[in-house]
């Protein structure tokens, strides 16, 4: 009887440790991306160099604007990471509607969906992506916009795209990209997709710890701005801004009085933005195990697009203005 109590434990013990580690990470996944919802804009996206890229199997997830209820926006940066075989990453973004700033949080899928039209840079102009390509089960670099090393990575190619330069972080509203989804991203948006890898959410929970990555201290210049691996804040893996995107305005309001709740949300109205696009439930993730080099380059930031979606409208809310106006962008040397 004492061994059969003892064995259901021990099966317990190895069964229920995945369960609870799997919903402590869903658990933070969702404190840190979803449903976050602020009366202010981000700051304007900061100039900065991309990493080399590790080696094969890599794949850049661009900076972004995170938000904390005790600091603010705070940057997340710029990162390579293993992809998921067959994937590609959709960046987050935020949106204006119902008269707040919502954060939508980017996901895995087969294809790209709508980003907000917002100009990440490296690969993500605003609509879709240029900067790779699977081909079969191997990821294929475009060289144009890409930073990699033909010794480390053989598996590239060379492609000319469009230089856009605006670093406005926000999509919808007064002073933001004025983008809508096309019929292929609403398609897209219905597809299965996959949250944010671990090593995402680790990046992000780490450049929160650092005072130098909130916006209020670094003015949208962050001490860095990217790094060569998730979690490695390190000198010989972080690269700082180069500049500012634009000029920076502190906002009028503190963190506090600024964050929106759903409740406050909904009595404001509510309105979704109608560019938004609906997360689908995620699948299994399939992530990988990161790979040891630590190699860096200072490839200029230049940012690449397709030309202007013609499917973008005037939003009909408009919003405070932002902090700042759409500044100039620092090409590729």
């Amino acid at each position: 009887m004492n061994r059969n109590r003892i064995s259901g434990r021990k099966i317990f013990s190895w069964i229920g440790l995945p369960i609870m580690l799997l919903a402590f990470s869903a658990a933070s996944f969702g404190q840190i991306a979803v449903g976050i919802s602020v009366r202010i804009g981000p700051p304007e996206l900061p100039v900065y160099a991309q990493p080399l890229c590790p080696g094969p199997g890599y794949m850049w997830t661009p900076g972004y604007w995170a938000w904390s209820d005790d600091d603010g926006y705070y940057w997340v940066p710029g990162t390579w990471v293993v992809a998921p075989v067959g994937m590609l990453w959709t960046p987050g973004y935020w949106g204006w509607g119902g008269g707040l700033y919502l954060w939508h949080p980017g996901y895995w899928g087969p294809h790209i969906g709508f980003y907000g039209g917002i100009n990440y840079g490296f690969g993500y102009g605003g609509v879709g992506f240029v900067g790779g390509e699977w081909r079969g089960g191997v990821f294929f670099y475009n060289r144009a916009v890409m930073n990699v090393s033909v010794t480390n990575v053989t598996n590239v190619y060379t492609r000319t795209v469009v230089v856009n330069e605006n670093h406005v972080a926000f999509n919808g509203g007064e002073g933001g990209i004025q983008a809508r989804p096309t019929p292929e991203e609403e398609r897209y948006a219905h597809e299965q997709h996959t949250p944010a890898l671990a090593a995402q959410t680790q990046q992000e929970h780490m450049a929160m710890q650092n005072r130098d990555n909130f916006a209020s201290v670094n003015h949208g210049r962050p001490a860095v701005a990217a790094t060569s691996r998730p979690g490695d804040f390190s000198s010989h893996s972080a690269i700082g801004a180069r500049a500012a995107g634009g000029e920076y305005h502190a906002p009028a309001m503190s963190p506090r009085e600024a964050r929106a709740s759903e409740t406050n949300n909904r009595s404001e109205g509510g309105r979704s933005n109608e560019g938004f696009r609906p997360f689908t439930p995620p699948a299994k993730n399939n992530g990988g195990n990161a790979r040891n080099e630590n190699q860096n380059r200072n490839n200029e930031s230049r940012p690449q697009s397709h030309p202007n979606n013609s499917h973008a409208e005037q939003h009909k809310s408009n919003p405070p203005k932002h902090s700042s106006p759409p500044p100039k962008e620092e090409k590729h040397k």
